[in-house]
């Protein structure tokens, strides 16, 4: 365990093993169909790749990069586009692939954005869904885990870039990021 987590929440089986039944689940869903898979940069870029591989509906892949966070621990309160979606979703059915859901601001003002654009649906597959900081009526479609409200790291989440490649999913220590 790095020197900085506090305590693993998930370990990378536990992490694999529920990503493929909730992947299966949005399969089942799509079944027929040919969603449009939007995977959310950098944070969920982890997450996407092991969802994808367990999907075998037709599925176009996307990516965007959207941010409220910058390098705080704390929302900006203002919605980013660093990378805007390839493809037209004008009537296309959209799974955004999310690492984590936590005030609910980036997901509320994506998927308004994406039905403003067009898509014929917009759902959303979450690795983490942390209901106690949510400010934002959404909620996943598709969830692996619910969370309380940590600072939770690895497995592609980040603090100001850091810990991503950690196979597994941390709380970080209140030390690193109260400095």
């Amino acid at each position: 365990m790095h020197s900085d987590v506090e305590r693993i929440l998930f370990t990378e089986k536990q992490l694999k093993k529920r990503v493929a039944e909730v992947a299966r689940e949005a399969d089942a869903f799509y079944a027929g169909k040919n969603p449009v898979c939007v995977g959310i940069l950098k944070g969920g870029i982890i997450f996407y790749s092991d969802f994808i591989r367990n999907l075998t509906v037709p599925a176009e892949l996307d990516f965007m990069s959207v941010s409220s966070y910058g390098s705080g621990a704390v929302s900006s309160g203002k919605l980013k586009i660093k990378k805007d979606l390839d493809c037209d979703v004008k009537g296309r059915d959209v799974l955004i692939i999310e690492d984590i859901i936590d005030s609910g601001f980036t997901l509320a003002n994506l998927k308004r954005l994406l039905c403003e654009r067009g898509a014929a649906s917009v759902k959303i597959a979450t690795l983490l869904n942390k209901r106690p900081a949510r400010k934002y009526d959404i909620c996943p479609d598709f969830n692996c885990f619910d969370i309380e409200n940590e600072f939770v790291i690895g497995y592609g989440l980040d603090y100001a870039e850091r810990y991503r490649s950690l196979p597994y999913i941390g709380v970080l220590k209140r030390s690193v990021y109260e400095k």
